[in-house]
C-alpha cells in the first residue's frame, strides 16, 4: 500500500463544477417510499473462505469462472518519488454496493427486491475498503460514507458515490471506466493504494443472505421504520433476506441519520463472516455451493483479484480479528450548489494522515531515529483548532524551548494535533514530538520541512518544569468518527445551516458474537 494521489487535502470545499448526475427513481411496486438502496459488498469473502477451507477444486473453479472481470484499476507506474510505501504487502480491497442489475436477471428475480419496475442505479451506496496486513492475522473494514464532499478528479467537488457514475459516463457507459474514477477517488481521499476492487449487486446481496440462512442480528431496542420496511423488535432476530435488505437500508430513526447505517453494514457484514466461518456452513458442501452460485454471477472484481493468494495471506484471520472503522468526519452540513441545498458529510482531510497511519503504525525510520536538537530544528506552527490565538501562543513556547520556529499560520479545523514532515526529517519531527506530548507524527511528501498542526484535541506545548520528553504516542488502532469541532468548516460560497457534528462512535469496532447495537 502506498500514500498515492499527492498530498491529502486540507482546504476547504469548492464549490462543485457540475451538477450532481440524477439518481434514477426507485418506481416499485410496494406501497411504502422507496428507501436507497444501501446494500453489503461480502462476496469477496465467499471466495476467500472457499480456499481458506480448502473446498474441492472444482467448486472454487465454478465460483471463479462465474466472476466478471472488469479493468478497474488503472496501470501502476512502479512507483514515484512522491509516492511513500507505507506497508509493503498489506492489502487495500475496495468492495462495492450498488443497485445495478447483473446480465441477465430476470423478472423474478427483481420481484425478490422489490425493483422490477426500475432500471437500478449507477450511484455507488456502499464504500467499504477491506485492509488486510501482510501478515494477515487481521482486518479492518473501513467504511466511507456516501455522502462525503470530496474532490473527484477531473470533476471538482462532488459526493463520494458519484464518482462512478461519472466515471462511466465518461467512459460511454463502460462499467470498468467508472470503477477506475472511483478507486482514483478514494485513492486521493484516504491516501492509501487499492489493489483490488469488488463489486456487488444489490440482488447479489440478497441471493447471499438466502443461501446462507438466516442471519442472526441483536437490536438493543426495538426499530420500525416505513421507509426502510424494518420492523424488529429489541433483542436476537433470524433475518432472512428481505428483512437483512431492509436492515442495512435504514437511515431514517437513527441518530446519526447515513452514519449510523454505515454502523449497520459494519455490524451486519461481521455477523454475515462468523455465518461464512462457522463449520455449519464451511463443512456443508450443498450449502456452500448455493453460496458460491449465488454470488458469483453477480460480482465483478479488477482483472488481477487472485483469490488464492489473497486466501493464503488470510488463512489465519478469525471473526474476531475483524475490526471496522469510519472515515475521520467533522460533521453533516447543508451546502449551496448551484442553488440548491445539498446535505453532505463534511471529510476532516486534516485528519486522514492519523488515521491511516493508525492502520500502518508509525515507520520504522520514525522509530529508529533519535530525537534532532531543538537549536537545529525548524518548523511553523498552523491553527486548526478553531481557538484564536493558538498557534502564535504555540509558537512561543516552542521558541522558547529553542526551537527554530517561523511565522505561525492557519489550517481548517482538525480533530488531532500532528507533526507533519518529509522523509528524512524523522529526527526534527521527534524533537517536536517531544515537546508536545500528544501530537501525533505523520510524514507527508506534501510538507515543507516541519509543521505542527494544532487540532481541537487541546494538545499543547510542554514548558518549563513540565517539558521532560515524553515517548511519542503509540497508535493502537484506527480512529472511527473521531471528536468532532464545534466549528465546522465551510467555504464561504458555500455557506449553508449544518446539523450539529455526529456525536464520537466507537473507534475500531470489533463486533464480537452476540453484540448488540442500536
Amino acid at each position: 500500500m502506498r500514500r498515492v494521489g499527492g498530498s491529502w487535502r486540507t482546504s476547504r470545499a469548492r464549490r462543485a463544477e457540475e451538477a450532481l448526475p440524477p439518481t434514477p427513481r426507485h418506481a416499485r411496486r410496494r406501497r411504502r417510499p422507496a428507501p436507497r438502496v444501501v446494500p453489503v459488498a461480502a462476496g469477496v469473502l465467499v471466495g476467500l473462505l472457499v480456499v481458506m477451507a480448502g473446498y474441492a477444486a472444482t467448486s472454487y473453479q465454478r465460483f471463479s469462472g462465474g466472476v466478471t472481470r472488469v479493468d478497474a484499476i488503472s496501470p501502476r507506474d512502479g512507483g514515484t518519488d512522491d509516492e511513500v510505501d507505507l506497508d509493503g504487502t498489506a492489502q487495500n480491497i475496495l468492495l462495492v454496493g450498488d443497485d445495478h442489475r447483473p446480465a441477465g436477471a430476470t423478472a423474478e428475480d427483481l420481484a425478490k427486491i422489490s425493483t422490477q419496475d426500475d432500471g437500478g442505479a449507477e450511484n455507488t451506496d456502499t464504500m467499504i475498503v477491506l485492509h488486510v496486513p501482510a501478515d494477515g492475522a487481521s482486518a479492518t473494514m473501513i467504511s466511507f460514507p456516501r455522502d462525503s464532499w470530496v474532490p473527484v478528479p477531473g470533476h471538482g467537488e462532488n459526493k463520494l458515490n458519484a464518482a462512478f457514475a461519472l466515471g462511466k459516463r465518461d467512459g460511454g457507459g463502460d462499467d470498468a471506466a467508472g470503477a477506475r474514477l472511483l478507486v482514483q477517488t478514494v485513492e486521493q481521499l484516504s491516501g492509501l493504494r487499492i489493489d483490488h476492487y469488488v463489486r456487488v449487486s444489490l440482488l447479489g446481496f440478497y441471493d447471499v443472505v438466502e443461501a446462507l440462512g438466516p442471519v442472526e442480528v441483536c437490536l438493543n431496542q426495538a426499530v420500525k421504520d416505513r421507509w426502510s420496511g424494518v420492523d424488529l423488535p429489541a433483542g436476537v432476530s433470524s433475518l432472512d433476506a428481505s428483512q437483512a435488505l431492509a436492515f442495512v437500508r435504514q437511515r431514517h430513526g437513527l441518530p446519526r441519520g447515513d452514519l449510523d447505517r454505515q454502523v449497520r453494514q459494519q455490524y451486519f457484514l461481521s455477523m454475515e463472516a462468523r455465518q461464512l466461518l462457522s463449520a455449519g456452513t464451511l463443512l456443508n458442501p450443498v450449502k456452500l455451493g448455493r453460496v458460491l452460485d449465488a454470488v458469483s454471477g453477480s460480482m465483478e472484481t479488477d482483472a488481477d483479484l487472485d483469490f488464492v493468494q489473497l486466501a493464503g495471506q488470510l488463512r489465519h484471520l478469525r471473526p474476531d480479528a475483524i475490526t471496522s472503522a469510519t472515515i475521520p468526519v467533522l460533521g453533516t452540513p447543508t451546502i449551496r450548489v448551484g442553488g440548491s441545498a445539498v446535505s453532505i458529510v463534511q471529510v476532516d482531510f486534516a485528519a486522514m494522515p492519523v488515521f491511516v497511519q493508525g492502520l500502518v503504525g508509525l515507520p520504522a525510520a520514525y522509530t529508529d531515529t533519535p530525537a534532532a536538537a531543538p537549536s537545529s530544528t525548524q518548523l511553523v506552527v498552523t491553527n486548526g483548532s478553531g481557538r484564536g490565538g493558538a498557534a502564535a501562543e504555540a509558537s512561543e513556547g516552542l521558541a522558547s524551548l529553542g526551537f527554530d520556529v517561523g511565522e505561525p499560520g492557519s489550517a481548517d479545523v482538525t480533530t488531532t494535533t500532528t507533526v507533519r514532515y518529509q522523509a528524512g526529517s524523522e529526527g526534527a519531527a521527534k524533537a517536536v514530538v517531544e515537546a508536545v506530548p500528544g501530537a501525533v507524527p505523520v510524514v507527508d511528501p506534501s510538507a515543507t520541512g516541519v509543521t505542527l498542526v494544532l487540532g481541537t484535541d487541546g494538545v499543547a506545548v510542554r514548558t518549563g518544569a513540565d517539558a521532560a520528553a515524553p515517548e511519542a504516542p503509540v497508535l493502537d488502532a484506527p480512529a472511527s468518527d473521531p471528536p468532532a469541532s464545534s466549528v465546522p468548516a465551510a467555504a464561504p460560497e458555500e455557506a449553508g445551516e449544518g446539523t450539529p457534528a455526529p456525536s464520537p462512535a466507537p473507534g475500531g469496532t470489533t463486533y464480537a458474537a452476540g453484540a448488540c447495537i442500536n
